[in-house]
């Protein structure tokens, strides 16, 4: 759409410009790059560990204390002694080097720095979680890195990286009726498979498709095929409508140069879902109806935002959850629950007999707030049903979108939303 950046001599994808634009130089899959970094995401669990690399190996404050933020979000509120004492430290690390500090309560790290402007167009977001990808959905690399890369870049301002090669997704057709973001991003990662992109940037082209929200459950999943980022181009004016600039240099070249291309029919998908234990273990939703399930949850960074819940609320209104079933609803910010709170749905999904949570990660990583006991089956909106990722490793965790999350509450087994409404028919 852009031309070429003025230093770069050929055809450059999206993560090849960003790198170039941040660094200085132009710079091609395969090169090393050092590059500046606009944000620095550090989450509560790594928390204790960041500040020690800082302050006890770098014996280093951050170089801009702007630029980094932590996030009260993984086991929000504490659930342990010692976690409540490593989030102790975190405030007052935050409290005397002056970065900023969202705590319990705030939300999912991912969302609250989209929902704060933390992450922009061309931008690099570092972030101490693998779905720092989600960063990508405004055309941002963001990607996660460890608790020692995380503090350098703290320290220095920079970071250096390989630079990705590329794998172009294109989104053609239209979604039907029932379907979701959700199911054309399970569908992309069984196309790519779990080690399709390793270490490679998926760049995805879905024209003035997908909302902003739906475009962060797209590159949230991204690294779910071992992408090191995740960039959706940016479309139309689904990025401009909330208010980004978005630099005409961050489209890709025309004749750019990818390790991979697929096409992925919108117009063909039904409702998928990810049987365990392998998020590409993915099948359509009628090929496992009638499993019994002992827990639903509803929220995450995939799938946590206003738009979830209000495709949650859509078939809950004026059903009951099963009472062989528990249903779990926990919003990914204060902000999407403030509005599910004006708009009725929390009251909905409450009548239901949703039971809600603090905004947060909720159960997603099995540490607090609805884990799983052996044997037992979770149909859950997040993004990963590994082995022990939600309690324990006798568990089984299915991923799916929020209405079929729902439809599954009501009957207390896998099912469609329109299982829901022939049942009530009958």
């Amino acid at each position: 759409m852009a031309g070429m950046t003025a230093s770069s001599p050929r055809p450059q994808t999206m993560a090849e410009k960003i790198l170039s634009r941040r660094g200085d130089r132009a710079v091609y899959a395969g090169d090393l790059a050092v590059v500046e970094v606009d944000q620095v995401m550090v989450v509560d669990s790594i928390a204790q560990s960041f500040i020690e690399r800082m302050e006890r190996d770098l014996a280093a404050v951050p170089k801009f204390p702007e630029r980094v933020s932590i996030v009260v979000d993984h086991v929000a509120p504490a659930s342990t002694v010692s976690v409540a004492q490593a989030q102790k430290e975190a405030r007052e690390y935050a409290a005397r080097t002056g970065v900023r500090l969202f705590d319990v309560g705030r939300g999912i790290c991912h969302q609250v720095l989209m929902e704060e402007g933390l992450a922009r167009p061309g931008w690099i977001v570092l972030g101490s979680d693998s779905h720092s990808t989600t960063y990508g959905a405004v055309a941002a690399f963001g990607t996660g890195m460890g608790a020692t890369d995380i503090a350098l870049a703290a320290a220095s301002g920079k970071t250096w990286l390989r630079v990705p090669e590329s794998v172009k997704v294109t989104f053609s057709g239209e979604l039907r009726p029932g379907v979701s973001a959700k199911d054309a991003a399970l569908e992309m990662i069984r196309v790519l498979g779990a080690d399709g992109a390793t270490y490679e940037s998926v760049e995805i082209h879905a024209g003035e498709r997908f909302t902003r929200g739906e475009r962060m459950t797209l590159a949230n999943l991204c690294v779910e095929a071992g992408a090191k980022a995740g960039l959706v181009v940016p479309g139309g004016e689904i990025l401009t409508d909330y208010g980004y600039d978005v630099p005409e240099w961050v489209y890709p070249d025309e004749g750019a140069t990818y390790r991979q291309a697929v096409e992925i029919d919108l117009s063909a998908l039904n409702p998928r879902m990810s049987a365990p234990n392998e998020v590409d273990n993915v099948h359509d939703v009628s090929a496992l109806r009638g499993l019994k399930v002992d827990q639903v949850f509803i929220g995450t960074c995939t799938n946590g935002r206003i738009e979830d819940l209000h495709a949650a609320a859509e078939v809950l209104r004026g059903q009951r959850v099963n009472p062989a079933t528990r249903l779990l609803v926990i919003p990914a910010s204060s902000e999407v629950m403030e509005r599910a709170m004006e708009d009725g749905t929390l009251l909905t999904l409450q009548r239901a007999g949703a039971v809600l949570g603090t905004p947060g990660c909720g159960p997603c990583m099995g540490r607090h707030q609805g884990v799983l006991a052996p044997g037992e089956v979770c149909v859950s909106t997040s993004n990963r049903n590994f082995i022990g990722r939600m309690g324990d490793k006798d568990a089984h965790i299915y991923l799916a979108s929020p209405a079929v999350a729902a439809a599954t509450a009501v009957l207390g087994h896998i099912a469609l939303p329109e299982d829901v409404r022939a049942a009530v028919g009958a």
